[in-house]
């Protein structure tokens, strides 16, 4: 104490010390001199140690007894005056310490003089604290003594004094304790040898304790002794002592001075041996008391519980119990099984109180527990102490609910339960006060009209005792109705907080402490020391987390039993809001920690509650019964003899309803009501879901269970992404929500989904518990829907749905069990709303997982991205038609946002695609369709280039769908558009394809399969190709036309632009897989197609009548199919020779051609030609840059370059441009391209021309038997077929024979027969009086033409031909008269048809004929002297032919044809005769001169009359005619006449006669006359006649009688004629005469002019004499007719006299005539 030390202070003090001791002397002065003796001697001793030492407070300390000496003295005088100023100066010494120890004892005796005579009392206390407090020097009995002191002063009769007594003792005691810790302080460093303390050794036997730690011994003890009614050992001289006092002080030692008990054994001794069984002991009366039973039988009135005593010692108890347990261990059980007995029913309300104050304090002290858990709960055959308070406490409330408590008189009489007769008892009055009135409740549990109000007892975690407290209360309070209630409430939360507080706190540390072994270890350098220790500490770890988990595992399994039935009974009772939040609280945290423990039946006993609470009473929910965790309900467990009632919630308790809904059940009855209570558990529900989702595992199922259930009444419906939001209740009465709840609705919703989206912090386990448990609670609210169209429940889809998408990141673990669930149970549901979200749930999951920002990417997982898409592909399976537009919508939406990056998935995407089957829909498919135009026009590119046959085979496939024509055609279309792509992005597909065949090549060797795949010997990108080809191939021979058309025509298209894409032996597959597979199949639909009339194309459609028939549609097919073929065949002659079966192929396409030509209908025949002519490369189509540079008729092999060509190799050149040399190189370099020969060349023309003969005598051989039906070829087919000869000829014509020839005159004989049919007739034939040939005419005059001219120029072997060819044609001159027959038909001619009736029409075959004959003019002119044609007799077969037509001459069927004849004649004969007369002598003309003769005589004197309306200029020209024809016998026979048979010769001659003389009926009439006498002919006959008559050249004797005769008998009847005309004149006056007779009298005249003539030009001599006086002779008749009166007749006769003029000459002697 510096202030005490310092000079200053010395030197006061001496001051004050002389100062006191000279007022001391002063006072005693007079009454006691040897006091003031003392003083003053006092005031020398002080003075003499100040001045003699330096330390003079060290001085006067070792002098204390002389210098306290005066003052005791002064105190032993009991004047107050004088003691107190004496008291005061001791005390002044004390505080500077300088009192002795002789000294101090010195004043204690002074002091308890003073005592004992009851002097002073507050002053004497005040003295002995500071002599006590200021220093340590009061020892052993002085110390005893001064607290005997203070006691006895707390004992007098004055209040203040015992109070301050009291105090002083208090403080006195601690004094002495805190004296012994400061000795302990300051000893501690000096290491002692404890003396074992023998267990019963000598109660006084402390030798071995320092002086304060003895004396506080001794107090300590004799405190014991005292309470127990002893003598004490050490505080001599007490004479009274009161238990309360005593147990105070005890507990204060206890509580203030735990240390020294536990440090010292002495002390521990004590506290087992003396303090513990006497707290036993004063418990007893407390434990044998019942409530109620008589006192009387009790043998003191003590014996009463003593409330001051009880409080105390349960006071103590808790002491003992917070501070010594570890020393108690058996002695607290006792206490404890005590305090649980205090609370027992029969026990007073204050005890009851006060015990459970005390068992307060023990809840707040959570490590205290477990001690008592692991000291007692934990051992065999012990109490289980601490199950038994938390149960005790749980009987306790339950309790204070069934029996009305004892102290209230309110409540006495009625116990609990409300009798309908008697009064509502008061605090149930008040509790309901608020129901309808709106005021505000009281805070206060309720229950079967038990009400209990609720008070604030205490803050939360600490345990502020009310009644513990009283300690100066001697009578027992009256405890206020609720508190104890409240404060076991608090007790109960106070546990839950601080168990679950605690061991959280512990499992918290051990695993982080586990995680940083782990870690260590695992990062710590290999080397096995280092190793070594860690696997110590974690060894230890290990075992120490054993063990405390063993602990944490008891401490829950003892108390939650108990603890459940409080609680639930609480929060059934409770009417407050806060307190229900703090008993849901404190079900969550036991919850929650269970669950962390993984207690799994305790953890759903909690969550049960919890959702038993949410739900409305009675609320049959299957989950929270049968549960096991569920057995709770009604069931009492017998702990230890307690016996616990788990009591079911009441249903009366008043809480407002805020809400009404359906329950969630199969048949709804009626509606339920939520309370604010419900919604409040509800929350708390999901607070343990949303914050302790990992340790739910399977108590998942009760809590989402609920939670559906709650959903449900409340009438949340899910929305997008599974949230749920308020909807309208579908059906039944609706929801009907409060405001207040409505206002919550948003909130619980977000919650809802807050909880889901929270479960992405759970770990994998705890996931799948809660997938798990959606998924069954799934299969409920399946169960439940089946049957019945009602609303499902769709809250667990919902919520799979979430939690699936907030755990994207770790999608892969749920995925399976997710969409599994989904896939099989959901969307196959019959229940529509119930399917249609679990469609909604999977595409919605599949799509965010898809844009989900994988780590890695999806790009670089495609394990992941399968998984993914898997789903969406076993959607396929489901057939229900929504299902599938979900899914389809789905896969669109991915394409439109994810298309660029599905990689591997799109074999999946496309499968979709692909599985959509013909029956399902047209919407199914034209959304099915949308998704994959989109794929087709724009992700081609991005896709792995396998998937492209994929893309193939789907486009194919919905080509073949026959739900929606346009869909079809706009497949083919999209096929062409891939095609297209193939053939731009060409180069990197084959690369890419080629690598993939490559891997899959090694992956097959590896596992020794064989790899399998389409096409598989072809390369792959040919495959490709090939698969689209085979696609378009299936779609060519679809059932709807217009998909065949279109589809043929983008398959032979995409051939054709694409083809040279392909390696070239895969043309073979080609050839003979696509185009011949596919030309099969047409024909044989063609030729088997139904007959029957298509009335419409479906709605309103008309058809055409030339498709209006399956047969007629697929005719069109066929076209397209065998022109598409030809034409490829043309292109591409130049890959397909090369081929080794060129042939082969060649001989199935003429064959195709073949069938298709002979096929009975027009369009396909005549297509089939086209086509044949197109192969034949007769037709050149539109030259593209593929076709080869030849001219189209002659096929000029490819050229064969000199020397090596370096042609590109495999790499195919993607080009178009194709040039032979590009062609060529498109081979293998490594072999030479290969040149058909020119033999092979041959056969495939002499092929085409056999295929030209079968075709060419099957169509036009005539039927056998005719009727409606029969089919005719038309007339383009057979101009086309005969226009196909020529270009063909002119490959086969180096091996064309005789054969050959005959075969085509008989087609093109047949062909010109057939007729035509009577409706086309219009448009073929020209009108019958056109000369114009049908083109089928010209065709065939063109095939002989070029035949002929072949011949020409051939060689010699071939002219034999011509005769050949001259019969053909002689055969169509024939048809001019005589039209051919086609087999038994019946044709009528043309002129007389009239379209409507005849069913065939001949043609008008005459220009034909006539073209003909001027034909074999021509021919005949060049060919006249060939050796073949005269050899053949030629020319007689013409005459022969021309015979028919002149002899007919009218009767022709048209007049040109006669006059042809003629004329034709005329120049045969001009040309032939000289050739005949050349081989007169070789008889080879022998028969022809007949013919010849008969000809002439046929034609000059016909039998035919002329027409009647014949005009006479026709007349005249028809007589030029016949008169040419006189002309030519004139000039080119009879001037030959040696050359030519007598018989020929002699035929001329009668021939002439008979046309120069007229004999002619009479019957004719005048008009005809002039016409029908030839006057002309008649003339030239006379003058030819006359001519050959009078020449000289007459060889025979009998010509020239012939000619004679023949004059005489002209003469003569000349005569006849004039002289009947004269006498006819004559007669008939002014008459005139008959027409008739004026015409003959007229020829006679110029009969008669002309012979003069002949006779003046002839030879005189040939003129016989006779006949000149024959002529003169007629001179005078002729005279006679000059008188005639007709000029005509005047004129002739002019004519006739002149001549005469050239007889008039002078005669001559007669004798020289030599005739008389």
């Amino acid at each position: 104490m510096s202030g005490t030390n310092s000079p200053e202070a010395v030197k006061k003090l001496l001051e004050n010390m002389q100062s006191d001791l000279r007022a001391l002397s002063l006072e005693c002065k007079k009454k006691f001199p040897p006091v003031k003796e003392a003083a003053e001697s006092g005031i020398i001793k002080v003075k003499t140690i100040a001045a003699r030492n330096t330390e003079i407070l060290a001085a006067l300390k070792d002098n204390s007894s002389e210098v306290v000496q005066p003052f005791l003295m002064g105190c032993g005088t009991k004047e107050p005056k004088i003691t107190q100023l004496c008291l005061a100066a001791i005390q002044r010494l004390m505080s500077h310490e300088v009192v002795s120890e002789t000294a101090a004892g010195n004043i204690i005796n002074m002091l308890w003089q003073l005592m004992e005579n009851s002097l002073e009392e507050l002053k004497l206390l005040q003295t002995v604290l500071v002599l006590l407090t200021t220093n340590t020097v009061v020892h052993d009995e002085a110390l005893s003594k001064a607290i005997v002191l203070c006691f006895r002063l707390h004992f007098t009769k004055d209040n203040i004094t015992n109070n301050t007594a009291a105090a002083t003792v208090r403080q006195v005691v601690t004094v002495v304790f805190e004296r012994m810790v400061a000795e302990d302080e300051r000893h501690r460093d000096i290491i002692e040898q404890p003396v074992l303390v023998q267990g019963n050794s000598n109660r006084r036997s402390v030798s071995t304790l320092k002086p304060c730690a003895k004396d506080a011994y001794m107090l300590f003890q004799d405190l014991c002794q005292l309470v127990n009614a002893d003598a004490p050992y050490w505080l001599v001289g007490m004479t009274e002592m009161t238990r309360t006092f005593g147990l105070e002080l005890l507990e204060s030692v206890l509580n203030d001075f735990p240390q020294v008990f536990l440090q010292h054994q002495e002390f521990s001794f004590l506290l087992k041996e003396r303090v513990c069984p006497l707290v036993i002991k004063l418990f007893s009366p407390n434990i044998k008391f019942r409530q109620g039973s008589s006192t009387s039988s009790s043998p003191a009135p003590v014996e009463k519980p003593y409330f001051p005593i009880c409080m105390r010692l349960l006071r103590v108890v808790s002491v003992l119990i917070k501070q010594f347990y570890s020393l108690l261990v058996t002695e607290c059980e006792i206490f404890l099984s005590l305090l649980v007995k205090f609370l027992d029913a029969d026990k007073p309300q204050w005890l009851r109180a006060v015990a459970v104050e005390s068992i307060h304090r023990l809840c707040v002290q959570p490590q205290l527990l477990r001690s008592f858990c692991q000291s007692y709960d934990m051992k065999q055959h012990s109490t289980k102490v601490f199950r038994d308070i938390v149960n005790a406490l749980g009987s306790f409330i339950q309790s204070l609910f069934l029996v009305p408590p004892t102290g209230n008189p309110a409540t006495t009489n009625q116990a609990g339960n409300n009798n309908s007769a008697g009064p509502v008892s008061a605090p149930a009055n008040s509790g309901m006060l608020g129901i309808g009135g709106g005021v505000t409740l009281l805070p206060a549990f309720e229950y079967r009209g038990t009400w209990i109000p609720i008070l604030t007892v205490t803050v939360q975690g600490s345990a502020k005792a009310t009644y513990l407290e009283m300690l100066d209360k001697v009578e027992p309070p009256t405890i206020p109705e609720g508190y104890a209630m409240s404060v076991a409430f608090h007790c109960l939360l106070d546990l839950v907080r601080g168990i679950t507080t605690m061991i959280e706190g512990e499992l918290g540390e051990v695993e982080t402490e586990c995680l940083t072994t782990t870690t260590e270890a695992v990062s710590s350098p290999t080397q096995s020391s280092s190793e070594q220790q860690e696997f110590q500490s974690t060894s230890d770890q290990m075992d120490k987390e054993i063990v405390s988990r063993a602990v944490w595992e008891e401490m829950v399994n003892a108390c939650w039993c108990g603890l459940l039935a409080a609680l639930s009974l609480l929060l059934d009772a409770s009417t407050d809001e806060a307190a229900t939040e703090n008993i849901l609280k404190a079900e969550l945290t036991m919850a929650a920690l269970c669950g962390r423990l993984g207690l799994v039946t305790s953890r759903d006993a909690f969550i049960t509650a919890m959702c038993k609470g949410s739900l409305p009473p009675h609320y049959a929910l299957t989950v929270l019964n049968t549960t096991t965790a569920a057995t709770l309900s009604n069931k009492s467990y017998s702990i230890q003899g307690q016996n616990v009632m788990m009591i079911s919630p009441s249903s009366e308790s008043h809480q407002q309803v805020v809400a009404v809904g359906q329950p969630l059940a199969v048949q709804p009855q009626g509606t339920v009501m939520l309370t604010s209570k419900n919604i409040q558990c509800m929350r708390t529900l999901l607070n343990l879901a949303h914050c302790h989702g990992a340790v739910l595992g399977t108590s998942w199922q009760l809590v989402l269970a609920t939670l559906q259930h709650l959903v449900w009444i409340l009438g949340l419906k899910p929305s997008s992404g599974g949230a749920l939001k308020p909807g309208r209740a579908v059906e039944g009465p609706s929801t009907v929500l409060t405001t207040a709840v409505m206002t919550d609705l948003p909130v619980i919703s977000n919650i809802l989904s807050r909880l889901f989206e929270s479960s992405q912090y759970l770990d994998d386990v705890s996931l799948h518990h809660l997938i798990n448990a959606l998924c069954s609670l799934s299969l409920e609210a399946m169960d439940m829907a089946y049957g019945n169209n009602k609303e499902p429940s769709l809250f667990a889809v919902a919520k799979l749905l979430e939690t699936g998408l907030v755990n994207m990141h770790r999608i892969e673990i749920l995925w399976r069990p997710l969409t599994g669930h989904l896939l099989e149970k959901v969307c196959q549901h019959p229940n529509s709303r119930m399917r249609e979200w679990g469609a909604e749930a999977l595409t919605s999951l599949i799509k965010a997982g898809l844009t989900f920002n994988h780590d890695p990417p999806l790009s670089q997982n495609q394990r992941l991205q399968l998984l993914l898409l898997n789903p969406l592909k076993e959607m396929s399976s489901i057939n229900h038609p929504d299902i599938r537009l979900k899914q389809l919508e789905c896969v669109l939406q991915i394409l439109q946002s994810q298309g660029d990056s599905l990689g591997p998935g799109w074999p999946l995407v496309l499968g979709v695609m692909g599985a959509i089957r013909n029956d399902q829909g047209e919407s199914l498919i034209r959304t099915a369709f949308q998704c994959l135009q989109l794929v087709v026009t724009d992700f081609l590119p991005t896709m792995p280039c396998t998937c492209l046959q994929i893309v193939v085979d789907v486009a194919g496939s919905f080509g073949l769908h026959n739900q929606e024509l346009n869909i079809s055609l706009t497949s083919i279309g999209l096929l062409w558009n891939i095609s297209d792509y193939f053939f731009q992005r060409g180069e990197t597909i084959e690369k890419e394809l080629n690598k993939e065949e490559a891997a899959q090549q090694k992956q097959a060797e590896e596992k020794g399969v064989v790899l399998n795949r389409p096409f598989h010997p072809a390369p792959p990108f040919d495959c490709l190709w090939l698969c689209l080809y085979a696609k378009l191939g299936e779609l060519c021979v679809d059932p709807r036309p217009a998909v065949r058309k279109s589809a043929g025509q983008t398959l032979f298209s995409t051939i054709g632009a694409h083809g040279t894409l392909l390696q070239h032996s895969t043309w073979h597959t080609v050839i003979w897989k696509v185009l011949f597979h596919l030309l099969d199949r047409v024909r044989e639909s063609s030729t088997t197609a139904d007959k029957e009339k298509i009335e419409s194309g479906g709605g309103n459609i008309l058809i055409h009548h030339s498709r209006d028939t399956a047969e007629k549609q697929w005719a069109e097919t066929w076209v397209l199919t065998l022109a598409g073929v030809a034409r490829i065949f043309n292109t591409r002659r130049y890959l397909l020779q090369p081929l080794g079966d060129f042939s082969r192929a060649w001989d199935v396409l003429l064959d195709h051609i073949q069938s298709a030509a002979l096929s009975k209908n027009n369009e396909v025949s005549l297509a089939a030609l086209k086509s044949f002519q197109e192969i034949l490369q007769i037709v050149s189509p539109v030259r593209d840059s593929d076709k080869p540079e030849t001219p189209p008729a002659v096929n000029v092999p490819v050229p064969v370059l000199i020397g090596s060509i370096s042609g590109p190799g495999l790499n195919r050149p993607f080009v178009r441009t194709d040039s032979i040399g590009e062609r060529l190189g498109r081979y293998s370099s490594s072999e030479p391209p290969i040149v058909t020969d020119e033999l092979e060349d041959l056969n495939l023309w002499w092929a085409a021309w056999n295929t030209w003969y079968r075709i060419g005598s099957e169509s036009t051989k005539p039927p056998v038997t005719f009727d409606k039906l029969t089919f005719i070829p038309s007339q383009p087919f057979l101009t086309a077929l005969i226009q196909i000869f020529p270009a063909l000829y002119q490959h086969i014509k180096t091996g064309f024979n005789m054969d050959d020839l005959q075969k085509l005159g008989v087609i093109l004989h047949s062909a010109v027969s057939v007729p035509i049919s009577s409706d086309a007739s219009p448009f073929i034939l020209p009108s019958y009086t056109e000369a114009v040939l049908t083109s089928l005419q010209e065709a065939v005059l063109t095939a002989l033409d070029v035949l002929q001219k072949a011949i020409c120029i051939g060689p010699e072997n071939m002219q034999i031909m011509y005769p050949a060819i001259f019969d053909q044609l002689l055969a169509f001159v024939e048809f001019s008269c005589k039209p051919p027959q086609y087999g038994q038909l019946e044709t009528k001619h043309i002129a007389n048809a009239k379209y409507n009736q005849a069913e065939w029409v001949a043609l008008n075959y005459v220009p034909f004929a006539e073209r003909s004959l001027e034909v074999v003019v021509d021919l005949y002119q060049k060919t006249a002297c060939h050796k073949a044609v005269v050899n053949e007799k030629v020319l007689q077969n013409i005459i022969k032919t021309l015979r028919v037509p002149l002899s007919l001459k009218y009767s022709c069927p048209s007049e040109s044809t006669w006059k042809l004849a003629v004329s034709s004649l005329l120049k045969v004969l001009s040309i032939g005769l000289p050739v005949a007369r050349q081989h007169a002598s070789s008889g080879k003309f022998d028969s022809m001169w007949p013919e010849l003769a008969n000809t002439f005589e046929d034609f000059l004197f016909t039998k035919s009359i002329p027409p009647d309306n014949l005009s006479i200029q026709e007349f005249q020209r028809n007589e030029s005619i016949d008169v040419e024809v006189v002309q030519l016998i004139s000039t080119e026979i009879l001037p030959y006449a040696n050359f030519i048979p007598k018989e020929f010769v002699g035929q001329i001659m009668t021939m002439l006669n008979k046309g120069s003389i007229h004999s002619q009926s009479s019957s004719f009439t005048e008009a005809e006359i002039d016409i029908r006498l030839r006057e002309e002919f008649s003339k030239m006959c006379f003058e030819t006649l006359l001519q050959f008559s009078f020449s000289n050249k007459v060889t025979t004797p009998q010509e020239g009688y012939i000619s004679r005769m023949a004059l005489s008998v002209l003469l003569k009847r000349s005569q006849d004629v004039l002289h009947r005309y004269i006498e006819d004149e004559r007669l008939s006056g002014k008459c005139p005469l008959p027409r008739q007779q004026v015409t003959e009298i007229i020829f006679v005249l110029k009969a008669v002019s002309t012979l003069i003539d002949s006779l003046k030009k002839t030879q005189p001599e040939n003129v016989d004499g006779n006949t000149w006086a024959q002529v003169i002779a007629l001179y005078p008749t002729l005279v006679e007719c000059i008188t005639c009166s007709s000029s005509e007749v005047c004129s002739a006769l002019k004519e006739a006299l002149v001549p005469f003029k050239d007889f008039m000459q002078p005669p001559a002697s007669k004798v020289q005539n030599g005739e008389s």
